[in-house]
């Protein structure tokens, strides 16, 4: 019996840890929020947002309406709730205390559902069939969406962003945005976003709906400083800093959560970077990945503040190409970095040397508690495997063709779980009796992209053409949707804190952010 009373204690003192994730104690903001006849909303965000430290904090409406945010640090507040299909209302000055709980209620009136209120599936959908359109959702939305980046423009401006676009990133379009696929693009982009675009100015969609569950759910991010950085991910360190990847940029950010500052770092590449990865081993150094056509990795001591930048020579005529570009990076064991990219790569810090695997274009990478390096290969639809010990390369095909595999994780058991992209499944595959077994996920073009196993070990995954998350259970297969607080969040990889936060970019919206469920 005292056995179970302490076991209880213990349970509920985690459990209170995890509700104070964002701040330790302070004050609460909470009421409800309701339409015009007195009915209660569910499902609208209700945000509070500190404009000293541009931190934010985002919860949900339940059933009756009611909200609540708790554990907010002291300040002045602005208070804000938004709904699709209801029009937002804004409350500033909002004064928060310690222990204090400041009653907010919300009439919120109903509206019309805008294009920029979309989903990029929704987008995909409603838009008229036309040469261009596949060039629209397979080459622009790769690196951002559309409800934040599009609105009207002339044919003029759509000539314009398109050929900045090519000259900034054409490495990667290859020929979408060129001749006449490009000419082909810009007529669809001003039919459909032009100044007289034929679409209405109001689409007909259905609300949406979620589970009870999925309203407990908090999001709390933070605002990158530099304009348009793209910020892809957000890495947690050992001393609790949160270091972020600026694909737009050319910089590494390097957040304090308590106090939401940003300080940036700029790699010496003077031309377009695009950093696609950064993490920091155990020693605080900081790897990036250059991913244009440079294709270096580039070290970081955060103590000196010096950069110091890795050239594969295999790479040196590749230049402004795909082939030998880096992507996701990881410290290994034994100090060496690996990224994936076109093909997996291992450096040497200590010699400057890189070693090369016969991989092919790789995406997602892992390593297994023997050090053997995993990976996925999005074209392909592969997962791959690299023996460190003898170099040898072995490949798997998933079940489902053309499944896209894309990120990826290693559980504490060893099994290798794998977000297929295109196939909108889930697989778990054993590296001992190398099986795989699928867990599909609801609802149309699932896309999961940004992906993580949690500590008590349920799958989440971003979907990257419905703006949701969804949380997998294994033991059961039943999966909760839960909404994102905005449109074209595009995630694109989740990392786990000793906190139990689960950590992610949004390169739409210039912010990083954590979410946990609300206890």
């Amino acid at each position: 019996m005292r056995m179970r009373n302490l076991c209880t204690v213990c349970l509920g003192l985690a459990l209170c840890f995890v509700s104070l994730a964002y701040a330790a104690f302070g004050g609460t903001v909470a009421g409800t929020v309701k339409d015009s006849t007195g009915a209660s909303v569910k499902g609208a965000f209700v945000q509070a947002r500190n404009p000293q430290s541009n931190i934010t904090v985002s919860v949900l409406s339940n059933r009756q309406g009611s909200y609540r945010i708790d554990d907010l640090a002291p300040g002045d507040y602005e208070v804000k709730v938004m709904a699709r299909g209801y029009k937002g209302e804004s409350r500033p000055g909002v004064k928060v205390a310690d222990g204090n709980a400041v009653p907010l209620d919300f009439t919120v009136q109903t509206d019309r559902v805008r294009w920029s209120d979309l989903s990029l599936y929704e987008h995909k959908t409603l838009l008229p069939e036309g040469k261009g359109k596949a060039d629209l959702f397979g080459g622009c939305i790769a690196c951002h969406g559309i409800s934040t980046k599009f609105g009207r423009r002339s044919e003029e401006g759509w000539t314009t962003a398109v050929n900045y676009m090519n000259n900034l990133v054409g490495y990667f379009l290859g020929d979408r945005f060129s001749g006449q696929r490009g000419k082909d693009l810009i007529a669809y982009l001003n039919r459909v976003y032009g100044e007289e675009s034929e679409l209405p100015r109001y689409p007909d969609v259905k609300p949406r709906e979620f589970s009870d569950e999925a309203m407990k759910l908090v999001y709390v991010d933070y605002e990158v400083p530099t304009s348009k950085a793209f910020p892809w991910s957000a890495f947690p360190a050992k001393d609790g800093s949160i270091w972020i990847p600026q694909y737009n940029s050319n910089k590494v950010g390097k957040l304090d959560p308590k106090t939401g500052k940003i300080e940036e770092f700029r790699v010496p590449e003077t031309g377009p970077a695009h950093i696609h990865s950064a993490v920091a081993g155990p020693d605080g150094t900081v790897w990036a990945t250059e991913s244009s056509g440079v294709h270096k990795l580039a070290r970081l001591d955060p103590k000196t503040k010096e950069w110091k930048e890795f050239q594969d020579p295999a790479t040196a005529s590749t230049r402004g190409t795909m082939q030998g570009r880096r992507h996701t990076a990881l410290v290994g064991p034994d100090g060496n970095i690996w990224s994936s990219g076109d093909p997996v790569t291992r450096l040497d810090p200590k010699t400057g040397e890189f070693m090369r695997y016969p991989t092919g274009g790789t995406y997602g990478m892992s390593l297994d508690q023997a050090g053997n390096v995993w990976f996925t290969q999005l074209g392909e639809s592969k997962l791959g495997k690299i023996d460190v010990k003898t170099g040898k390369v072995t490949k798997w095909d998933p079940p489902t063709p053309d499944s896209g595999t894309r990120r990826m994780q290693i559980d504490k058991d060893g099994m290798v779980w794998i977000a297929e992209f295109r196939g909108g499944k889930i697989a778990r595959f054993d590296p001992k009796t190398e099986t795989f077994k699928e867990y599909p996920l609801p609802g149309p073009e699932p896309t999961p992209y940004a992906f993580l196993m949690d500590s008590e070990g349920y799958v989440w995954y971003s979907s990257y053409m419905h703006d949701v998350l969804g949380r997998l259970d294994p033991r059961t297969g039943d999966v909760v949707l839960y909404p994102m607080p905005y449109v074209d969040n595009l995630m694109r990889e989740l990392f786990l804190d000793d906190q139990k936060r689960l950590w992610y970019g949004t390169g739409g919206f210039n912010k990083v952010g954590y979410f946990s469920i609300k206890q």
